[in-house]
Parts: structure tokens; sequence; C-alpha cells
């Protein structure tokens, strides 16, 4: 791409606990929101940023009005490698460069999030698209990604969205990181599992792009840092995913991931709720500033919800307010 996403972005890169702006050095905390969309919608006549209702205009509201200086996007591997409905994986990844260029233009990052492997095979019941680990595919995914945005420093990779335990009626095998699987009674998924995983898929990516920013989750739906850092690997931050149900107390978010982030970088990629949740979220907000943790709340567009017809809910407007005094 030779940079043309991008729109003179400076590359990022880790130093210490903090995310920097390379050619400078300078620290920057990276704060905005997720835009779902892109892993589920099916393509319309006009594709698949038309049918995840993804707009310039909309990618302008979040980054001028809501003052988001990142913008996570998560995707869908099947159609990034395969394509989807007649539409071809090319068309697919065009798409994703349209938002990425969008993003930047305004000034904004775009994290490219592995969230769903495929869109017609739950994992268990309720359809739940979110995999447990990743796959055989799912290495060269990656490959393929880190040479499309070798050179376009506008773009970020999370490796794997919230990697956990099956869910009940789940019968699936867990996929090894060597192409074979654990026993059917294996029904854990803790960093023994992970981070073999983690280390094939950073192998990737560097093996085409070296100095690619890439963002590692942790276990239990991706809340749980305990176990990181990844030893001997660099430019790596460590995500967590934090919601009420996981996590209500400052000591209980130092012992999953605050720990870490007095070394690591760490980012909440995502954090969210609803009416009930804003005393915690105003408190875990507050933890976030304190510990220097970035983040991305959930969800522009999927519940629960942070706008509506562009009106901000009321976590909503915890959120744009939090950005907009950062």
């Amino acid at each position: 791409m030779n940079g043309e996403l991008s729109h003179g972005l400076a590359p990022l890169a880790v130093s210490g606990n903090s995310i920097i702006q390379g050619p400078t050095g300078a620290p920057i905390v990276l704060r905005g929101v997720n835009r779902s969309g892109m892993e589920y919608s099916e393509p319309d006549e006009e594709g698949f940023v038309s049918a995840a209702g993804i707009s310039r205009a909309e990618i302008r509201w979040i980054t001028q009005q809501w003052r988001a200086n990142i913008i996570w996007i998560p995707f869908n591997q099947d159609w990034a490698l395969n394509g989807r409905r007649g539409w071809t994986a090319e068309d697919y990844l065009s798409d994703l460069d349209r938002i990425i260029a969008w993003a930047s233009s305004y000034g904004a990052y775009a994290m490219l999030d592995l969230q769903w492997l495929d869109a017609d095979n739950p994992f268990g019941p309720d359809r739940q698209f979110v995999p447990p680990l990743p796959n055989s595919d799912t290495p060269r995914l990656w490959a393929t990604l880190a040479r499309r945005y070798e050179s376009e420093p506008a773009v970020l990779f999370d490796i794997l969205n919230e990697p956990h335990d099956p869910v009940p009626g789940d019968a699936r095998p867990l996929p090894r990181h060597d192409g074979g699987f654990y026993p059917a009674s294996h029904r854990r998924v803790t960093m023994a599992e992970w981070q073999p995983w983690a280390r094939r898929l950073l192998n990737e990516i560097r093996a085409v792009h070296p100095q690619a920013l890439i963002f590692v989750s942790g276990t239990n739906w991706g809340y749980d840092l305990r176990g990181m850092p990844l030893s001997g690997v660099a430019n790596i931050v460590y995500a967590t995913h934090v919601y009420r149900n996981k996590g209500e107390t400052r000591s209980q978010w130092t012992e999953a991931f605050g720990r870490l982030a007095r070394t690591q970088p760490v980012f909440a990629a995502e954090w969210g709720g609803g009416d009930a949740d804003l005393d915690w979220g105003r408190r875990l907000a507050a933890y976030f500033d304190q510990t220097g943790i970035g983040w991305c709340a959930w969800s522009w567009a999927d519940q629960p919800h942070l706008v509506t017809r562009y009106a901000p809910t009321r976590f909503g407007d915890l959120v744009r307010t939090r950005l907009n005094h950062s």
C-alpha cells in the first residue's frame, strides 16, 4: 500500500510500559471506540461496508466529535481469506482499507481485531461465534494482512479477540498451535494453550512486518493477563476486555491486568455497559487514567450501545466525556 491509507500517521512502538510515536519517542495514549459490523454483516449489493452501515460521515463523527484517536474494527477471518456470497476476499479487504483510510484521514489509528473465524459455524448454542482459540487458517490470515499493511503505520493488529474456555454445548476439540488437536476431554484455555498460539501468530506477522504493533489478549474472554508478558518478544501491547461480570473492584482489576501495566503496555480493548453500570464505568475509567491504560469502549453499533442515531446513551455519554477530556 506504500502508506497511502495512513495519511502520514506516525508509526507506533513500545517503550517500557508505554506506546510511543516511533519517530519522536513521544508517548501516546490511545482511546476510542469499537465499531463492530465487519465481522458479521452479510454483504449487500454495495459490499461489506455498506451492509455494516459504516460511512465516512460516521467515522468523522467518532474522531472529530468524540475525539477518538483509535477505532477498533472487528473482522472475519474466512471473509478476509475467501470472500462471501459472490464477493471476493479482495473485495472484503478493500472495504477494510476504506475504513482504515477514513479513520487515518481524521488522525485515528485502525485496529484490525480478529473476532470471528467464520459466520456459519458457531461455537456452541446461541450463535456464539467468538472462537476459543485460532484455527489452522489463522497463521495464513496474519501473514496475508502483514504483507498487505507492511507499509501502513495506521494499521494495528489484534491477533485474537477473546481466548476462552469452550462454552457448554461446544463439542469441537480445541486446536493446537502445531496443527493437531487437544483430546476431547481437554476443555480449558489457559496461558499454556494460548501462549504457543500467540507466539506462532506473532512469528507469522514479524516474518513479513517486523515493526508491526501487535496486541495480544488475555484468557477468560480476554480479561485475564496473569501469566504475561511473553518472554523474548518485543513491541507487544497486552489487551484486556473488562466488563462488570469479570471484575468490579480495583483489587480485581489490579490482579487481572493492572499489575502487568506497571511494566508492560496494557490496553483495554473492550469495556462498556448500560445504565446499571454507570458507577462501575466511572470507577473503571478513573482506574485506566491512574494506571495509564488506553482503551476502546464497546460498542458504537452493538449492545451495549454507546449511541442511538448519533445521540449518546447514558453510558455513551460517560465514554464521550472521557474522550473529550483525555
